[in-house]
């Protein structure tokens, strides 16, 4: 399971406990248990074995382990079928493979930086033209 960049710039090991403030230029992939707060300008990636439970921001995260936390991704969340979260997610696009189990609320923005639900609201009530 492969991020979508191949260069992992720090990693936190299977069988690694870490406690703590965790912020990099760079991406970051957890296969240990972390907890604390997480912050990267780029990837995130929780492996199998990894357990997080922390408010995430980054570019981008896969899950394919557990995360207890929000989430809040500037370009995607992947959700793949070993996935657990329990926390809200927001980001502009998200993909969820089959045997995912999450709980949480999920706004998925489409990119746009004006409020989701008034922009909903809004397409509702416009009528189409004849």
């Amino acid at each position: 399971m492969a991020g979508k960049s191949d260069i992992i710039n720090s990693t936190i090991g299977e069988g690694s406990v870490f406690e703590g403030k965790f912020y990099i230029s760079g991406s970051l992939r957890v296969d240990g248990k972390f907890e604390g707060e997480i912050k990267t300008d780029d990837e995130l990636v929780v492996g199998e074995t990894g357990k997080v439970k922390t408010n995430i921001n980054a570019k981008s995260v896969v899950v394919a382990g557990t995360v207890i936390g929000n989430i809040s991704a500037d370009d995607e969340v992947r959700l793949l079928e070993t996935g657990r979260v329990l926390g809200d997610i927001v980001t502009p696009n998200l993909s969820i493979q089959r045997g995912v189990i999450a709980q949480g609320h999920i706004t998925i923005t489409g990119g746009h930086k004006k409020d989701v639900k008034k922009l909903i609201e809004d397409s509702y009530g416009v009528e189409p033209k004849s």
